[in-house]
């Protein structure tokens, strides 16, 4: 059969996304699928390639409905975002099919199958608990803080403050680390690898788009990202997904230089979905004598920090606004 340029929803959002109204989870599932199918070629699925010059890049669907185990017209079905009735067997058989990762798979069983809520999702301001905020204050010398939905940023540390900045003198809705990244330069300046963080931040969001696709908010903030900047709208366009864990940030500090911090995410159990972000140096390092210096500072390090506010430094709270 010979190849065809295949009719698609168009992108899920973009600069015409309506804020109020969510991401299109059909759109978003029918072009997950496409792009995961385009990133594979025949050999990598174990079936041959005969040389044929294919119009479109990535496997023909026929292909990788045979590969799952269902007819063509059921895969056609699927990503053209009919995922109704769909059972988890066949989206596993997809998803080993296109050589999904764990989150990939995950992704896919959001789009495909969501989680029926009682009543239309509407802005909610999240809720840190009391014990958090303690055990932040409590983390001496180690960067932390609370990030929730959407990448909010809901509570930090002093030593937060003195690495990336005041965000209590943001306003609620900027502390988000989304904007942070893609709408303020300093941001670009303090990260080594943007482009990574970059990345990571939009295979975030779209990993909570998987899981949220009817939250207002996350549409608004989508949009806004679309229009001003090209950047956001190249990476959401490549439907990449991962969760959060661990790492190491490279960072480009104002006042003591070069950083090295080991990073790790934990999700609090309580239901909530908001995480537990830790930045720690080696032992004995020149980036760990770095945060000595800016925790020995204090607010002066705050007043100084990445953003370039006058904060107190302690610890702040702060949700997108409604």
């Amino acid at each position: 059969m010979d190849d065809k340029p295949e009719s698609t929803t168009g992108p899920a959002s973009g600069p015409g996304v309506d804020p109020g109204a969510g991401l299109d989870r059909r759109a978003e599932l029918s072009e997950f699928l496409r792009t995961r199918r385009a990133r594979l070629k025949p050999e990598d699925i174990g079936l041959p390639d005969f040389g044929r010059h294919r119009r479109v890049p990535g496997l023909r669907r026929e292909e990788l409905a045979q590969v799952a185990g269902v007819s063509v017209a059921y895969y056609t079905r699927l990503e053209q975002g009919n995922g109704r009735n769909v059972s988890a067997e066949v989206l596993d058989a997809i998803a080993r099919a296109l050589r999904l990762s764990d989150a990939e798979h995950a992704h896919l069983t959001h789009l495909a199958k969501p989680k029926q809520h009682k009543k239309k999702q509407v802005a909610r301001t999240e809720q840190v608990r009391p014990a958090l905020r303690q055990l932040l204050d409590s983390i001496d010398g180690v960067p932390a803080y609370i990030s929730g939905r959407r990448s909010d940023i809901l509570a930090w540390n002093r030593m937060a403050a003195a690495v990336f900045g005041d965000w209590s003198e943001l306003p609620p809705q900027e502390r988000n680390w989304a904007r942070l990244v893609f709408l303020r330069p300093e941001y670009r300046d303090l990260f080594v690898e943007w482009d990574q963080k970059a990345y990571d931040m939009v295979s975030y969001l779209r990993m909570d788009a998987g899981c949220h696709s009817d939250d207002p908010l996350l549409s608004a903030l989508v949009g806004e990202l679309s229009v001003k900047s090209e950047e956001f709208r190249r990476l959401w366009a490549t439907h990449d997904v991962k969760e959060k864990s661990y790492g190491v940030k490279h960072l480009r500090h104002p006042l003591v230089g070069g950083l090295t911090l080991n990073f790790e995410s934990f999700r609090l159990p309580d239901g909530s979905e908001q995480s537990l972000i830790t930045y720690h140096a080696e032992p004995g390092s020149p980036s760990a004598e770095a945060l000595r210096l800016l925790a020995s500072w204090g607010t002066d390090a705050t007043k100084a920090g990445v953003a370039g506010t006058t904060g107190t430094g302690t610890t702040g709270t702060g949700t997108s606004a409604p």
